[in-house]
């Protein structure tokens, strides 16, 4: 979500934010008793104020709802929130180090310990950490641990790849039975791991809500949305709620040989089945002409999807004067 863009079209930031509020909007209705966002609330540690703010007074509108809101620094902020100051209020509290949180809710003690995304062998370092949250020092009657990482048995992907033993990877059996869940960010697929790498079911259930919107095409068939998780004496029960994510639509197009004219009507030819309101990412692979590249512009382009839609462009094989356009370009309003 640019701040000064160079070009008028739809931008995905719009979505996320839609979404954004849609998943707090329960909490703003009196249903939810505290928020927990997981981490990633931006997708870069350097964002415009204007931005920032965007990001962080919906929290700050929550908290003075009187439902306490915690913030979990995730990788893509590099562990610390930028422009904190527009979430400032005594009711959000901030993961900025390993720490331990306590409130009361409907005279109940619950404790929240958590600690920032660790990037350096989380896998290692993950008893120190929970150590440092000191929340053995903390009487409650519930305890839950929030983190932004990847546990044991988290899956991502088309081809469902599985983290396991990688030192970036928690070990599930290293979270203390004391906590009733892990509310979990970092995956963006939603999934809940219930028992370990061997099918041995878990003391404390890992909860991943994943990401409100489809960020990737490798997130094309995945449903996005928030999860309510109910705490109670007799464990753990939680709910998805489904939040109205973009199609997303994935096409691939070898140009060898393929005229431009030919190009042009299949790329035409692309966007007309596609839904109005799609992401749309083609991949371009072959041997890209300068005929190819001027049909494939972001101009021309903008002329051939509606408005409504985005269209991502990448390219798998290219002409070695245009390498340097390997990573994906967008191309439409």
């Amino acid at each position: 979500m640019p701040v000064r863009p160079r070009v008028e079209r739809r931008r995905r930031g719009r979505d996320f934010l839609a979404n954004y509020a849609a998943a707090l909007y329960p909490a703003l209705a009196g249903e939810i008793d505290i928020v927990v966002h997981a981490g990633d609330v931006f997708d870069r540690p350097n964002v415009d104020s204007t931005i920032a703010y965007q990001a962080l007074e919906p929290l700050r509108r929550v908290a003075e709802r009187g439902v306490p809101v915690f913030v979990v620094p995730g990788n893509h902020e590099r562990a610390r929130l930028p422009h904190a100051r527009f979430a400032s209020h005594p009711n959000v509290h901030l993961f900025d180090v390993a720490r331990t949180f306590v409130v009361e809710i409907h005279g109940i003690r619950v404790a929240l310990a958590g600690f920032p995304c660790e990037r350096s062998n989380v896998r290692s370092r993950f008893p120190e950490l929970l150590r440092k949250s000191e929340w053995q020092n903390e009487r409650a009657a519930h305890r839950l641990l929030c983190i932004h990482q990847c546990a044991e048995g988290a899956t991502v992907g088309p081809g469902d790849f599985t983290f396991t033993s990688g030192e970036d990877v928690v070990r599930l059996h290293d979270v203390p039975s004391e906590f009733r869940a892990v509310l979990a960010g970092h995956i963006h697929r939603h999934q809940i791991l219930a028992t370990d790498l061997r099918g041995q079911r878990l003391d404390v259930p890992v909860l991943y809500p994943g990401a409100i919107e489809r960020t990737s095409v490798a997130e094309i068939d995945e449903p996005k949305g928030f999860m309510v998780v109910h705490v109670g004496e007799r464990g753990v029960r939680w709910e998805f709620r489904r939040l109205p994510a973009r199609p997303m639509v994935r096409e691939d197009v070898v140009v060898d040989g393929m005229s431009a004219g030919v190009l042009d009507s299949r790329i035409r030819g692309i966007v007309a089945d596609a839904p109005s309101d799609a992401v749309l990412w083609i991949r371009v692979a072959g041997a890209v002409t300068d005929e190819h590249f001027r049909v494939l512009s972001a101009r021309r382009m903008r002329a051939i999807a509606p408005g409504t839609m985005n269209v991502e462009l990448s390219f798998a094989s290219l002409h070695p004067r245009t390498a340097y356009r390997s990573t994906p370009t967008a191309a439409s309003r």
